[in-house]
């Protein structure tokens, strides 16, 4: 058995978690399967799996010896698949990863949209709460808010995360609406923390190009987006979301916005992928597509130099917006 094969071999018996599994999945011997494996420890020089009577897990090395073999193959099956398939359009699995309000509200209610233009690709969406590292994680692509640091990263902005500042009519009939900045020292705010740091995020206005935190007193003070709105909705201060995240309420009148003049800096939104990694069909049909819904969305759709693909090199400061989306500088 070849090199090849044996990496085949060893990925199967990790994804069926049995070495007689996957000899069946294989119509191999088990035997050969558990030879193959041998001589890649053997080749290696290092332990891939922990072997007991009743179960098999991955050694640190052979985690990582994993991850590699696991995208080799899938990168191969593609190539041959986009060759083999060419007439029938992009097809085959694409996991991405996006924050969780856009996934939930911009992203899956389009999803069958998506889904009847290219049917024969499967999504593997993740909306989790922090960055994902799309080569280890063997993401294909993911949407992320903000000035991105790594510079192995190139993307396509799709878009403009615009943030303002309100509150519930109820409280600003209690506390009055503030004309400057000034007055937000008689004013209370829903504080937003960070979930890794614990930092708390004030309030910030762009005055003169230039963005200026200023400090608000708090009662409240939480590290979900869903609940900052809710806050703000029941009438404990000021907050300071995306405005897609609230423009049902602001339509409705539950929360009305204040000191337009001074709005907190936008963000780019952008649909990212490894740099050194070709643009496969699929990828390149979930870009598009997505560049397309944000294009059609008012409040998120405006960008500059939208269809360019460029690296991301800058950094911004820290933002409550990127936290509550789970795209915190600091952790890129």
């Amino acid at each position: 058995m070849d090199r090849f094969q044996a990496m085949q071999v060893f990925v199967r018996v990790v994804d069926s978690n049995s070495f007689t599994r996957a000899a069946d999945s294989l119509n191999l011997p088990r035997a050969t399967v558990t030879t193959a494996v041998q001589q890649l420890e053997n080749l290696l020089q290092v332990r891939l799996l922990n072997r007991t009577t009743r179960r098999i897990s991955l050694t640190p090395d052979g985690a990582a010896y994993y991850e590699r073999c696991a995208r080799i193959l899938a990168d191969l099956e593609e190539a041959e698949t986009s060759f083999r398939d060419v007439s029938r359009g992009p097809r085959g699995k694409l996991r991405i990863d996006v924050p969780a309000p856009v996934g939930r509200l911009v992203l899956i209610p389009r999803l069958c949209e998506f889904h009847q233009r290219y049917p024969d690709i499967e999504l593997a969406i993740g909306m989790g709460d922090r960055p994902v590292d799309l080569v280890r994680e063997s993401v294909d692509c993911v949407i992320r808010v903000g000035d991105l640091q790594d510079s192995s990263l190139v993307g396509r902005r799709i878009g403009t995360m615009e943030t303002l500042t309100c509150a519930s009519p109820d409280y600003l009939e209690r506390h009055g609406v503030p004309k400057s900045l000034e007055d937000l020292r008689q004013h209370r705010a829903v504080h937003y923390f960070s979930s890794r740091s614990g930092r708390i995020y004030e309030l910030d206005f762009t005055v003169d190009g230039r963005v200026t935190e200023v400090k608000v007193s708090s009662k409240v003070s939480v590290n979900d987006g869903d609940a900052y709105v809710a806050c703000g909705l029941q009438g404990f201060g000021l907050i300071q979301p995306p405005r897609f995240m609230v423009q049902a309420h602001l339509q409705s009148g539950t929360l009305r916005e204040v000191l337009p003049q001074w709005r907190p800096s936008s963000m780019p939104i952008s649909v990212v992928y490894p740099h050194n990694r070709h643009l496969s069909p699929k990828v390149r049909a979930f870009v598009d597509w997505a560049a397309e819904l944000f294009g059609r969305c008012p409040i998120l759709g405006g960008c500059e130099g939208g269809s360019t693909e460029c690296a991301f090199a800058t950094r911004s400061e820290g933002h409550a917006t990127q936290a509550m989306l789970g795209m915190e500088t600091e952790t890129y």
